[in-house]
């Protein structure tokens, strides 16, 4: 393991490494927040759990060799449940990666400080230290698409509950013996506020649309602009329930703010407002006084940055609180 003094840690980098389905978005970020290289890999022809890992390794080794300062460590993002370093379950879409512990596996083989955790908890950390809740201590993140991920920051640190098993928020419940989840749950607020679930409702109230056309969230709220009453239908319900998923938030956490991420977020100011609309009329009043809607503002770039941020803070590289 690297070990550095202060001064060197003030100059170094850290490595990020956001694993999804498909691809790896790897890169080099300053304590700045400033990305300094990054890459994709793809996944495509990575068969096995073993070929991902030699791709994340072969990722972390290319970009260590783009710059002579010293490599603070690297943080990785990964699906599923993560907890001290090891992948407990829950990375349905890569083979294998259960019960795995990966970030020894990867410090053993490049030397490096390995620091990981699931890939929505670095996407908020990311949004808290250089997005949209930078000035932050206590923030709710929501990324809303084909499911609804989530991360908590309570007094400018990641919350995961016991041994980092929960702030599974797109799994409150808001409709009792609700529509089945892909959790194995029923009535979820993903299965009522997902972008999936905004195209299904769409698809089943429009007389004319066949279930072959090319629909996506983009096209809704096109035609929800537009005025098109069913997609002006559907949209009401996407804000609704999404609404009642975050007045929970607000009244269990009262963060300052709800940072909402993900493709439909950046549709424009009216997404975060009309959210916003509802919240102010049902929550609890002395919990969501200081609490404001906003859109993320990293795009593709959050998980990566928070990667590296998740570095920082656990070697010391920098200090979290609040602006």
């Amino acid at each position: 393991m690297i070990t550095l003094n202060n001064t060197e840690m003030y100059q170094s980098y850290a490595i990020g490494i956001d694993v999804g389905g498909s691809s790896l978005k790897c890169g080099v970020v300053n304590h700045h927040g400033e990305i300094l290289y990054s890459t994709i890999i793809s996944l495509k022809n990575a068969k096995t759990q073993g070929a991902i890992i030699a791709l994340i390794v072969e990722a972390i080794q290319t970009c260590a060799k783009k710059f002579k300062n010293p490599i603070l460590g690297v943080g990785i993002g990964f699906p599923g449940i993560i907890y001290n370093n090891k992948i407990i379950a829950g990375a349905d879409n890569l083979p294998g990666f259960k019960q795995l512990a990966l970030g020894e596996i990867l410090q053993d083989v490049t030397r490096y400080n390995i620091v990981m955790d699931n890939d929505a908890n670095l996407m908020g950390l990311g949004e808290m230290t250089y997005g949209a809740a930078k000035d932050c201590s206590d923030v709710v993140f929501l990324t809303v698409g084909t499911g609804i991920g989530g991360a908590v920051m309570i007094d400018s640190k990641l919350y995961g509950g016991f041994r980092n098993r929960g702030t599974e928020l797109g799994h409150i419940v808001v409709q009792h013996n609700g529509i089945a989840c892909a959790c194995g749950g029923k009535g979820c607020l993903e299965a009522y506020a997902s972008v999936t679930a905004l195209l299904n409702h769409y698809q089943f109230i429009h007389p004319a649309l066949s279930e072959m056309e090319n629909i996506d969230g983009k096209y809704i709220v096109e035609k929800y602009l537009a005025g098109e009453e069913y997609a002006v239908k559907a949209m009401e319900l996407h804000f609704d329930y999404l609404a009642t998923g975050i007045i929970s938030f607000i009244n269990i956490f009262s963060p300052q703010k709800i940072v909402i991420g993900g493709g439909i977020s950046e549709a424009g100011a009216f997404y975060s407002r009309e959210i916003e609309r509802r919240i102010k009329t049902l929550a609890v009043p002395i919990t969501s006084t200081d609490s404001l809607v906003v859109s993320a503002k990293l795009g593709n770039k959050a998980g990566l940055l928070g990667c590296a941020a998740h570095v920082f803070q656990k070697f010391k590289a920098f200090d979290y609180a609040p602006k």
